[in-house]
């Protein structure tokens, strides 16, 4: 019975790979970026958010295979289209405001980016950095 769960398994592992979702992993062009008030900023910000809010995004070995890619393709499209400083010209002041506030309440990075990703955990002084530069860069 084991031995059949786990050719199952197998097997659907092997199939899930033939869905296309989560395969278009792009870098559009970079139309325009804010004027960061330092690169310190610049850099605090490109540690912790670069992947999923702009388009210089490091698409990570597992993105390629479902059903990681799915979930990867997933977070970011979904944090280009709410803040992406990629296209800052078309970001609206009251999203950095959002972005402000899920900063400085922990939700961002999100919990499961960081296991991943121990590098966009940012210290206390890094978070406090990163949010006065933001304040800085887009008030």
């Amino acid at each position: 019975m084991i031995y059949k769960i786990a050719i199952g398994l197998v097997l659907v592992a092997v199939a899930i790979q033939f869905v296309p979702y989560g395969k278009e992993q792009t870098n559009p062009p970079v139309y325009a970026e804010p004027s960061w008030d330092s690169s310190k900023t610049r850099e605090l910000f490109f540690v912790a958010c670069r992947d999923c809010h702009s388009h210089e995004t490091e698409w990570p070995w597992y993105s390629q295979y479902a059903p990681m890619s799915w979930l990867v393709a997933h977070d970011v499209r979904t944090g280009r289209r709410h803040f992406n400083i990629s296209m800052w010209e078309n970001q609206q002041n009251q999203k950095v405001d959002e972005l402000l506030d899920l900063v400085r309440e922990g939700e961002m990075p999100p919990w499961f980016y960081l296991p991943l990703h121990p590098e966009a955990k940012l210290n206390d002084q890094q978070k406090t950095d990163l949010l006065r530069g933001l304040q800085l860069t887009f008030f």
